[in-house]
């Protein structure tokens, strides 16, 4: 009985050597459960009370999460000599005692998140003080109050990243921090922030400061210079003023999304900024605040409130925003505002910029600026406006030559500027979905002297992706893709799109990829509906629609995506599994159609099918006597009257065909014995063989 064990014993007196020379097995597993990798121990959700103690001296990592640890006592690490990094996050950490640290002076990570250092945070305090190497301590979400963290922070003064998000703190003064002078990054996120006086000045190396999901309601007079990276989203701002100064900023990413802002903010007048993040506030600009048709002289006026003194700062705001220097920016978004114009030149001042942002505001028109202004853009986004009218001056060559997308979803355009294509040189998705827009050309109508505005996009050869959703297509005219190369197009929810066939999309046929024909009123009545050209889809939508059979040129495609939802098809080919296109298929789309319990033969094979998901299998129902369930598993009942609806079917033939036989039979039989004598006569007469009578 003892070899076992032996053999136990010799095995793991192996994997210590291994891990002390560097060689052998790549990991082990402890006595305490834990997992040794290289010189990282993870014990995490082990149930643990205290720190393990019988691990390799030799471990740089110890990773403690998710236990149930309540006190780290004195000496707890003090085998672990070159121990760099250690985690105790999710615990139920109370108390740190003063010696816990004794022996692990080049400790320079340590999570201490979610646990409940507020109660004993003084004694705790002694304990981090005694980490001369710690740069980087999450105390996140420790219930702790801003005077907490003074104390806990006093002597760390060699911190380079610091974490106390999720607590409840809620104003921060120039005795937070003090002594924080190698401070790179702060994390102050979730907590309850409503006042910051002075807070940062002594934090001279700051560059990531992160406020967001507080409720600080402005900021003003804006000096950190050395900043890089400001998050203030999901506040309560309504102004951010900048320091009225000519030093340069080292600020790059400033985001005040999720916020009150009430105009756009006044920026540093030099700064590296190549990201604005602006959404969802309630901006807008004010040129109508001041009944005037020029802003030269129109001032708003701020009031300052600083304990007991009170003083009024006049200030011409967009005088402000024209001095800062934009011409780094890059990204651009003010979408989910109140904009409802952009001021002359706003867009000038960003020679930069790649990407902009104005989906979801209310503008009403849409100016695209002369010159080189946005010569860099490649995605613009306008969706979800009131635009009725988009205007450029076209006798200015090379309007957004780099633009790559252009989204100019769900407003009021009918038409857009003539040629305006021929200039997007690069352009390669466009998205017209749920406007009133017509293609070119259009099918001629009798009685009509000329056919409305329409756009044209023959020609564009870049142009890969286009989304005509709900645009009210109809009478189209034949080649209105000629001399594009589309991928990928979107015809959904265009009612009367398909009522002469597909023949107006012969030009794709080679290119097409993805195609959506949702909600058209795609019927299995529709005349040359045949996708047997198209041989290059792979995925297919014909949700939405009203199909009672499955098209039969579907089977020679090889789509890897096929969406059949919501129509009404009572079962799909059986073969189907056998076809070019049930071998090719990787994903499909089945449910809300009214299939036939007793139908479903293909189902089983689907099912079957190696490497092909029914993405909404569960929600597939089949109907069985005005009773709807689910395709998945048939009660027994219901396979028993299919069977015995087979049968009964079968007998039904026999019986409707037994009669049948039978009269045919007895006429048979009545006509040859009444006609005996002549045929048998007929027949001697043809033999030529007389009687023997």
């Amino acid at each position: 009985m003892e070899a076992p064990f032996l053999g136990l014993s010799l095995v793991l007196v192996l994997l210590a050597a291994g891990w002390g020379n560097g060689a052998g097995a790549a990991w082990a597993t402890s006595p305490g459960g834990c997992r040794l990798v290289q010189s990282t121990a993870t014990c995490n959700g082990r149930w643990l009370n205290s720190v393990p103690r019988n691990l390799q001296d030799e471990i740089e990592e110890l990773l403690l999460d998710d236990n149930t640890i309540q006190v780290l006592g004195n000496a707890s690490v003090l085998a672990y000599q070159k121990l760099r990094h250690l985690s105790l996050s999710k615990n139920r950490l109370e108390l740190i005692e003063p010696g816990a640290f004794l022996g692990s002076q080049g400790l320079r990570v340590l999570s201490l998140a979610d646990n409940l250092l507020f109660t004993n945070y003084s004694v705790t305090a002694a304990a981090l003080s005694a980490l001369p190497a710690l740069r980087k301590l999450d105390l996140a979400g420790n219930r702790l109050t801003e005077d907490m963290v003074s104390v806990l922070l006093w002597n760390l003064s060699s911190l380079e990243s610091l974490s106390v998000a999720r607590n409840i703190i809620m104003r921060l003064d120039s005795s937070t921090f003090t002594n924080l002078i190698q401070l790179l990054e702060l994390n102050l996120e979730k907590n309850y922030i409503f006042e910051i006086d002075q807070a940062f000045e002594g934090l001279q190396r700051l560059q990531r400061l992160n406020m967001a999901y507080n409720y600080i309601p402005c900021i003003a007079e804006f000096d950190l210079t050395q900043l890089r990276v400001l998050n203030v989203s999901n506040n309560a701002i309504e102004w951010f003023l900048a320091l009225e100064s000519d030093d340069l900023f080292e600020l790059e990413v400033l985001d005040l999304s999720h916020n009150q802002l009430l105009f756009f903010p006044v920026l540093p007048r030099q700064s590296k900024l190549h990201s604005l993040l602006l959404k969802d506030n309630e901006m807008s600009f004010y040129q109508h605040l001041a009944n005037a048709t020029s802003l030269a002289n129109v001032t708003v006026q701020f009031l300052l409130i600083d304990g007991n003194s009170t003083n009024v700062t006049t200030v011409s705001l967009w005088d402000e925003i024209c001095h800062s220097n934009l011409s780094s920016l890059r990204l651009l978004d003010m979408s989910q505002n109140q904009v409802w114009y952009l001021p002359e030149e706003f867009l000038a001042k960003m020679p930069s910029l790649t990407r902009l942002k104005l989906n979801q505001n209310c503008l009403e028109m849409f100016h695209l600026p002369e010159g080189d202004a946005l010569a860099m853009l490649t995605d613009l986004d306008l969706s979800q406006n009131h635009l009725s009218e988009l205007r450029v001056d076209l006798s200015v060559r090379g309007v957004l030559p780099s633009l790559q997308l252009f989204n100019l979803s769900t407003n009021r355009l009918q038409v857009l500027p003539a040629r305006f294509f021929t200039y997007t040189r690069k352009i390669t998705t466009v998205d017209l979905s749920h406007n009133r827009v017509d293609l070119c050309p259009q099918q001629a109508v009798a009685g009509k002297v000329a056919n409305p505005p329409c756009v044209d996009i023959r020609g564009i050869t870049t142009l890969t992706r286009l989304s005509l959703a709900g645009c009210g297509l109809q009478g189209l005219g034949s080649h209105p893709f000629r001399g594009t190369s589309l991928t990928h197009l979107d015809l959904s929810d265009n009612q009367e799109a398909l009522s002469g066939g597909l023949g107006w999309l012969q030009d794709l046929t080679l290119t097409l990829q993805v195609l959506s024909l949702r909600n058209t009123n795609f019927s299995s009545t529709v005349v040359d509906i045949d996708f047997s050209g198209f041989q290059s889809l792979i995925c297919l939508d014909l949700s939405g629609n009203s199909l009672t059979i499955f098209p039969a040129s579907l089977g020679i495609l090889k789509l890897h995506t096929l969406d059949l939802r919501d129509n009404c098809l009572p079962a799909l080919p059986q073969d189907v599994i056998w076809t070019p296109l049930g071998k090719s298929l990787h994903e499909v789309y089945l449910s809300r159609n009214p299939y036939n319990c007793c139908m479903l033969g293909w189902w089983d094979s689907l099912q079957q099918v190696e490497g092909l998901h029914i993405r909404d299998g569960q929600e597939v129902t089949c109907s069985y006597a005005s009773r709807t369930v689910s395709a998945r598993a048939l009660p027994e009942p219901i396979l028993q009257g299919c069977r015995w609806r087979t049968a009964d079917l079968a007998l039904l033939y026999l019986v409707l065909a037994l009669p049948t036989c039978l009269t045919l039979l007895v006429a048979f039989a009545i006509i040859f014995l009444t006609l005996k004598q002549k045929l048998l006569k007929m027949v001697k007469s043809q033999c030529g063989v007389s009687s023997p009578y």
